[in-house]
């Protein structure tokens, strides 16, 4: 499939999403993000990747680490706001049929020539419940998306299927996941993918997010990572998709108060 293969496409709707995502595994909708937002996530994505890096070389866990980053929140930047304002939602809402947490939030630059282990076969969740989705990946395209600079490969279907493939097979039937910078991608969590090798002389940037439901344990305990921001400090969306509202007791007299005090609120299904 080639860049020009990829664009346009027809306005995506609940029932197209539904449709996507139950025989392809993934839905791309164009344009979701303008120039302005991009620039200013391409330029704090690289900022946050250069920090994270560091420690990732200082605690020696570098090695296969290289153009991924993790945990992108905190710092006050575009990233923050992206979240703030998440694209999608209603979207990821009706995946889940409810409420949804951020499991996780991170870059992945793919570097030319990069050995990173995102460019194994895998999936982003480790139980299979086909049937019952426990976790959505949101994939934001920093800059085009295209088979020689290392689009993302999905295998289609294989959602449905509990045996991961051999490479073989995977190699022979993924598809590159093409676009243009600003599309965005929703695919369902079982579905195994893998970054493609990076034959450009550039990095292909762009933004990964895993949602969950709100009983689920996200990669980072949010609400304790971005202290000393409190709750309130955040809008209504952030709150959810942050976990504050979905927070594990601390103590006896957290756990005895009245239903609209519970830190884990009586919505969080």
């Amino acid at each position: 499939m080639t860049l020009s293969d990829a664009c346009p496409l027809p306005a995506i709707d609940e029932a197209e999403f539904d449709r996507l995502i139950a025989t392809r595994g993934w839905v791309r909708f164009p344009g979701v993000l303008d120039e302005a937002q991009l620039a200013a996530l391409r330029e704090d994505a690289e900022q946050v990747y250069h920090r994270r890096r560091a420690v990732q070389v200082a605690n020696g866990v570098a090695a296969g680490m290289e153009g991924t980053a993790h945990h992108l929140l905190g710092e006050g930047t575009s990233l923050d706001a992206f979240v703030a304002d998440l694209p999608l939602w209603p979207f990821v809402e009706r995946r889940f049929g409810g409420k949804f947490i951020l499991l996780n939030f991170g870059a992945a630059l793919n570097l030319p020539g990069g050995g990173a282990y995102t460019l194994k076969p895998h999936r982003d969740v480790r139980a299979y419940t086909a049937s019952y989705p426990l976790s959505l990946n949101m994939l934001v395209m920093l800059d085009d998306f295209t088979a020689q600079n290392g689009a993302t490969l999905m295998l289609p279907g294989s959602q449905h299927v509990e045996a991961m493939p051999s490479h073989a097979h995977f190699q022979a039937h993924a598809e590159h996941a093409v676009g243009r910078a600003g599309d965005i991608l929703l695919f369902d969590s079982l579905l195994v993918h893998a970054a493609a090798p990076n034959r450009s002389d550039r990095p292909r940037r762009a933004l990964t997010l895993c949602f969950g439901r709100p009983f689920m344990k996200p990669q980072m305990d949010w609400p304790r990572f971005l202290a000393p921001l409190r709750a309130e400090d955040h809008g209504p969306k952030a709150r959810q998709l942050l976990g504050y509202d979905a927070r594990v007791a601390a103590s006896l007299d957290e756990y005895y108060q009245p239903p609209e005090r519970w830190t884990f609120k009586p919505d969080q299904r």
